[in-house]
């Protein structure tokens, strides 16, 4: 796997509130490692801020994870996320979640839609957000 095809990145410290009972981290604390890296998407591409303007932003429709390798505490979770496949009015999110020494412990997609908040209902993707959206 191409690690220099998911261009954002995002350290998050493992807390031991992130452990079950078998001292490892818990799957329910990978789903928020992939919320993290959605956010740190959302924020990197202007989808926060364009939801904070217009009340039009993206929403979840589908999330999942492949578990590979336990993270443990004391250490990092390192959540790697890039584009997906982009279709009319959604699109994916891929993830990898990495330890400290850059090994691989999840793998998830996300599947969102452009959605309006206002009118509930979904809309396309503008041709702008498609080519900021390209980049990553």
């Amino acid at each position: 796997m191409d690690l220099s095809d998911y261009k954002l990145s995002l350290e998050i410290r493992i807390d031991w509130s992130d452990l079950d009972i078998y001292q490892h981290v818990n799957n329910v604390s990978y789903m928020r490692y992939l919320q993290s890296g959605r956010v740190n998407f959302w924020e990197a591409t202007g989808i926060y801020e364009s939801y904070n303007n217009s009340n039009k932003g993206t929403m979840l429709v589908s999330t999942h994870c492949d578990f590979k390798k336990s993270l443990y505490y004391p250490g990092k979770a390192i959540v790697k996320t890039k584009l997906g496949e982009m279709k009319n009015s959604s699109f994916s999110l891929n993830h990898i979640i990495l330890n400290e020494n850059d090994e691989i412990c999840a793998e998830g997609e996300d599947v969102v839609v452009c959605y309006d908040f206002d009118e509930n209902k979904t809309f396309r993707i503008p041709d702008e957000l498609r080519t900021i959206l390209k980049k990553f």
